[in-house]
């Protein structure tokens, strides 16, 4: 649902009603205005026109007299020929929002009360702004003064005088599309829910562009007529009503153009035909609601109080949902496959980047034996009894023997005798 448009100005409530209508029927919540009926200008922008008028105090018959109009998109009029020529408003009045008359050569004829008219027929605006114009003989000097109700002006006979009338409002100045800036919109609240919190229905534009909100039975089910802006005429026709159709409707009209923004309140509430069968809603607090009965088998004691009647209603899943389960499923899966199969490559990858390392450290250099030194100290010598020889003879055992026997030591008697006789 879409929330209704907080943006817009405030609304005046210009009407509340209370509507009750029987279940299953037609509503119908009535919404006129008059000012929001668009017609398309036929006659180039004639619905905005100004015109001064003159309550001349120099006759003393106190008649008024109209001096000269000008439309919106047309040229200004003057109705006497005596002030042809002699009293004008400027050409970009609409444009420039200044609506001053200029009198040139004012005489004593001229002396009087001058009423500024401004009308917007469309929007029916009126506004006056009321001038007086006193004339002075002259040579005497010009002066401007408040009376209490309106400004007087004091001018010279033969002088030139400009009668102000400005209002530079955006609706007199500017001519902007009236049908984009006309809006009708309807919002509805359910029970217990704010205005600020409404759900949109309809929007309507003069333009005839429409925009319709929430689910399609509810769209169906609520119309505007099509001929809302011709007639004036936005009222909201609610078919086959139901219960879940109570709440509190709003019928808003916004015309930005002219300033008219206004809401009409609807409360509308639903009841059960008369002599209809009823159902007995018998649920309290801790227990299960009461089941629906049929119409047949219903009591006809007038005591028993109807309840809503209750329709669940059961909505399998379709075959996507289940297809689209499992592709979840198999797509996480494959998703762990591929990163187990990461993990396994890398492993591999760096086992067999270690091995080649070990291997080129090692080749690098050739090992030459002799430059190691073999330190001898902790050699445990053997006994030459647990050496067994098998031996041919005897005589190449006792060779053996010798062999394997210390050294025989080179003494020198002649050296020995040589200490001993010293």
């Amino acid at each position: 649902s879409v929330p209704a448009d907080a943006s817009n100005p405030a609304s005046v409530v210009v009407s509340v009603l209370n509507i009750s209508a029987v279940l299953g029927s037609q509503a119908v919540l009535p919404c006129k205005s008059h000012r929001m009926v668009w017609t398309q200008d036929r006659l180039n922008d004639r619905q905005r026109v100004v015109h001064w008028d003159l309550l001349s105090s120099y006759y003393g018959d106190g008649r008024m007299e109209r001096l000269c109009d000008m439309y919106s998109a047309g040229d200004q009029r003057v109705y006497s020929s005596y002030n042809r020529g002699r009293i004008l408003m400027p050409e970009n009045a609409f444009a420039d929002g200044n609506f001053s008359l200029v009198i040139k050569g004012v005489a004593e004829s001229d002396a009087g009360t001058y009423s500024c008219n401004l009308h917007h027929h469309y929007c029916h605006l009126y506004e006056t702004v009321k001038i007086q114009l006193v004339v002075a003989k002259r040579g005497e000097e010009a002066s401007e003064y408040w009376d209490g109700e309106k400004p007087v002006l004091v001018a010279p006979e033969g002088s030139a005088v400009t009668l102000p009338c400005v209002n530079r409002n955006h609706i007199w100045t500017e001519r902007h599309s009236e049908e984009e800036q006309q809006v009708v919109h309807w919002d509805r609240q359910p029970p217990g829910v704010p205005h600020d919190r409404a759900d949109r229905l309809v929007d309507l534009y003069a333009s005839g562009e429409r925009r319709s909100y929430g689910p399609l039975f509810l769209r169906q089910k609520m119309n505007v007529t099509r001929g809302a802006f011709a007639l004036g005429d936005f009222s909201l026709r609610v078919s086959h009503l139901e219960s879940a159709d109570e709440g509190t409707y709003s019928c808003h009209l916004h015309h930005h153009y002219c300033g008219l923004h206004e809401r009409r309140i609807y409360h509308v509430s639903v009841r059960e035909p008369a002599g209809e069968s009823k159902v007995v809603n018998s649920s309290t607090h801790g227990l299960a609601p009461a089941a629906v009965i049929p119409a047949a088998f219903l009591p006809s004691d007038p005591n028993v109080v109807r309840g809503h009647n209750v329709i669940n209603v059961i909505i399998p899943e379709s075959r996507m949902h289940f297809f689209q389960q499992l592709g979840y499923i198999l797509a996480t899966l494959l998703l762990f496959l591929v990163l187990l199969i990461i993990v396994v490559l890398v492993t591999r990858r760096r086992r067999q980047r270690g091995y080649e390392y070990n291997v080129k450290k090692y080749g690098e250099k050739d090992v030459n034996l002799k430059e190691f030194t073999v330190d001898t100290t902790d050699l445990t010598p053997h006994k030459s009894e647990d050496i067994r020889l098998d031996y041919k003879n005897n005589i190449l055992k006792e060779k053996a023997e010798q062999a394997r026997s210390f050294p025989a030591k080179n003494i020198d008697l002649d050296k020995g005798n040589h200490d001993f006789s010293s």
